[in-house]
């Protein structure tokens, strides 16, 4: 197969030398070329055409963010940030998933540094993933046409979660039913996750707490660090948090989250978005298996169609949707005054 072409765009010679060393050794890449700030990559972009980009988030002059708000308009294309893992950094890595970056890595420190060990593949993914823009818009459900049933939300995203999981949060009111999210995300960049969605949207968005009492109008969000989000409980529901097994692929697991609602059976609506790999493919199935609702995101909309195809191959999906309707079928199951909720 022909070799994925690379444009590294990074300030530091340091990071590009770095980034192009790991690559090198893959032989799926090829190095196109380096650019050291946004007027030259819009230069080399325009003349070596390549498939994918490592993009800096932090460069002077034109920050890596300004510059894919530009791509993103006049040339969309597959790109992968590179942030320094800081609060401040993070919250910008997260804009620009948000507006079109389909991943998003640490910035390396060394030549064996843990940041690239997942890079090659990452990117390789990354390169065949469906570029978009943000399309997400506010809307208000009305008060009086919906009420919570007592259903929970399940939802699990790995690649191009971020996209997705906003516009679901950009049409659910501020009484929406609970919510707890597994996002394949680093810890740092999940605590950003959490504050970016608590401003952004009606709702509360916050990481999740062992025994916290869930509750109307909140979401939470498994923290990451080595720890999985469980739902336990059977009236009085409440936040799980036990640490992930050691063979474990994925953190936080999507199939730990969907695997403790089985017991919960109806009472469960389970949503699998867009990602790599199959991650909450068998918990979906035995959630589908005890009655629970179960959504995956489609293809046509998903950035990266693994983990939802896995999940409909498997048989675990009642139904697949665009992403701009997956919020009306999670309310339309939870609400009390809606006939058919309750099935």
């Amino acid at each position: 197969m022909k070799p994925v072409s690379v444009l590294i765009v990074d300030d530091s010679a340091t990071a590009r030398k770095i980034i192009r060393a790991n690559l090198e050794k893959d032989g799926r890449f090829m190095i196109a070329g380096e650019a050291a700030s946004a007027h030259e990559a819009r230069a080399a972009i325009k003349t070596l055409n390549p498939d994918v980009l490592t993009l800096d988030v932090e460069m002077p002059v034109m920050s890596g963010l300004e510059f894919l708000k530009r791509l993103m308009r006049l040339r969309p294309m597959p790109v992968m940030m590179v942030s320094s893992q800081t609060e401040k950094g993070s919250q910008r890595a997260l804009e620009a998933l948000s507006l079109g970056a389909v991943d998003c890595i640490g910035k390396p420190k060394s030549i064996a540094g843990n940041e690239l060990k997942s890079l090659a593949d990452r990117l390789y993914t990354v390169a065949h993933a469906k570029t978009h823009t943000s399309s997400v818009s506010m809307r208000v459900e009305s008060s009086s046409s919906w009420k919570w049933n007592g259903k929970i939300v399940l939802l699990g995203a790995s690649t191009g979660g971020v996209g997705a999981i906003e516009a679901i949060l950009a049409g659910m009111p501020a009484r929406c039913p609970p919510i707890l999210i597994a996002q394949h995300m680093p810890e740092g960049f999940l605590r950003s996750f959490a504050t970016r969605l608590d401003r952004m949207f009606q709702p509360r968005v916050k990481i999740a707490e062992h025994n916290e009492k869930l509750t109307p109008g909140h979401l939470y969000l498994a923290p990451g660090g080595g720890m999985d989000l469980q739902v336990q409980g059977r009236n009085a529901l409440m936040c799980s948090l036990q640490p992930g097994q050691p063979e474990d692929m994925y953190s936080p697991s999507v199939d730990v989250l969907f695997k403790s609602g089985v017991q919960l059976g109806s009472k469960v609506v389970g949503v699998v978005l867009t990602g790599m790999g199959r991650d909450g493919a068998e918990g979906m199935l035995q959630l589908r298996q005890a009655n629970a609702y179960t959504v995956a995101q489609d293809e046509q909309t998903s950035v990266v169609y693994g983990m939802p195809r896995a999940a409909v191959e498997d048989g675990a999906v009642v139904q697949s949707a665009p992403i701009d309707k997956i919020a009306d079928l999670i309310l339309s199951r939870t609400n009390a005054l809606e006939r058919g909720a309750a099935q």
